[in-house]
């Protein structure tokens, strides 16, 4: 899994931090996670959760509001509208990015801007809140008197987690004003709500509310005995399996070039990622991050092409093997194959050159299990039947074709046969 600094400007000019967390496995579409009030993109619930969320496929941009974390901007001149207005900022660098949000996820008071936020982001299919007061006016009881005093003077500091904010009577008025009831139930997307019947910080009524005030198709799940900050692994590792399984009902990926690229063949594009050569490869809805190595000017951020081609090879080996081995009924237990590929100067070649180098598969198959001598023997000719193995020996035929892509047409030329290459 990769996770990428990133930023952008917010909805009050100044830049935003975030991470993007790259989605492996089975792609399920990209999601903005808004952390809950004074929290921040390193919290342990949006850590821990984004991950999560990006080993079940779903990309995620987790990201401090503005005069959070590592964000410009002082908290004191934020309000509940400029956290809307972040995640309306956050959803449009990501559709700028090619990545359209689909889902949007979030926390605490997170959750809550992320319903009065979703009506604005025209790519959205889907929302999850998480703990979530049902109205915004709710962390105004942990001002204590802070709050009378913000409202005498117009400002006061207070301890929120043990860290001091100004907050603002501004603030204050902004938090009351906003209509988050009405927001939930203007909304046309499926909603899941996750809260624990136990939160001490947010009382469950608040679900109950929020759940009543929502169209179907609405969901609720209890978070059994979590804290309000999921501070157990198992907790976000639950709420995670549950978002993911929930969302592949209602997201799709969306993929530029291709209306539906969950057929044959495979997509490889450019991302807009660190490093000039990170692309993504995407095929029947799986997604995988290619790179080269940093000697090679690259950011190492996945395999290398070279890399990839010898994976197929060994893949295509273990799983040929393992055809054979149970139709025979061998007692074939484990299958491993290591592929190394170099560049190589032919035998027989006695002056060559760069030019004469011919390329090389290096396979050294691993079998676990009490077969016999004979089996293995057998089972290193099967190896060679492999199809990825035939393929790169008898040499392959590439038919290409170029366009030119822009906003308003596409120029394309007639595609022509490569010479046959050899491997």
């Amino acid at each position: 899994m990769y996770s990428e600094r990133v930023s952008f400007e917010g909805s009050l000019g100044q830049t935003i931090s975030g991470r993007l967390e790259h989605p492996i496995g089975r792609f399920g579409g990209w999601a903005i996670f808004a952390h809950c009030f004074t929290c921040s993109k390193q919290s342990r619930a949006a850590v821990a959760l984004s991950r999560a969320l990006a080993q079940h496929g779903i990309g995620v941009l987790r990201f401090d509001f503005t005069g959070i974390g590592e964000s410009e901007g002082e908290f004191a001149d934020t309000d509940f509208s400029s956290n809307v207005a972040d995640i309306h900022a956050a959803a449009s660098w990501m559709a700028g990015q090619g990545r359209p949000v689909s889902l949007l996820v979030g926390h605490s008071l997170g959750g809550t801007a992320s319903i009065v936020a979703a009506s604005g982001i025209d790519t959205l299919k889907a929302l999850v809140t998480i703990a979530e007061p049902a109205e915004a006016a709710h962390v105004i009881s942990q001002f204590g008197d802070g709050g009378e005093r913000a409202e005498a003077d117009g400002s006061a500091e207070v301890k929120l987690g043990g860290r001091p904010f100004t907050i603002t009577k501004a603030l204050l008025e902004d938090l009351r004003e906003a209509q988050v009831g009405q927001a939930i139930s203007g909304l046309r997307l499926p909603i899941l709500i996750l809260h624990a019947p136990g939160d001490e910080e947010v009382s469950v009524d608040h679900a109950t509310a929020l759940f009543m005030e929502a169209r179907h198709p609405k969901s609720f799940v209890s978070l059994d005995d979590a804290s309000h900050f999921l501070d157990r692994d198992e907790d976000t590792d639950f709420a995670a399996g549950v978002i993911a399984g929930w969302a592949e009902r209602y997201v799709l990926p969306e993929v530029e070039g291709r209306e539906d690229f969950r057929g044959e063949g495979v997509l490889v594009r450019e991302t807009q990622g660190v490093g000039p050569y990170q692309n993504e490869v995407i095929t029947r809805g799986f997604r995988q991050i290619i790179d080269e190595p940093r000697k090679l000017g690259g950011s190492d951020t996945g395999p290398d092409p070279y890399s990839m081609l010898s994976a197929a090879l060994g893949g295509c080996t273990s799983i040929t093997l393992r055809m054979y081995a149970d139709r025979k009924g061998w007692p074939v237990d484990h299958i491993s194959v290591a592929v190394d590929h170099k560049r190589e100067h032919a035998e027989d070649c006695t002056d060559c050159v760069e030019a004469d180098k011919i390329d090389t598969f290096t396979r050294t198959v691993s079998i676990e299990g009490a077969v016999d001598d004979d089996q293995l023997a057998r089972l290193l000719e099967i190896a060679d039947r492999c199809p990825v193995h035939r393929t790169l020996e008898s040499g392959s035929r590439v038919r290409s074709a170029i366009e030119r892509k822009s906003q308003s047409n596409t120029v394309s030329a007639k595609p022509k046969n490569s010479s046959l290459t050899d491997v």
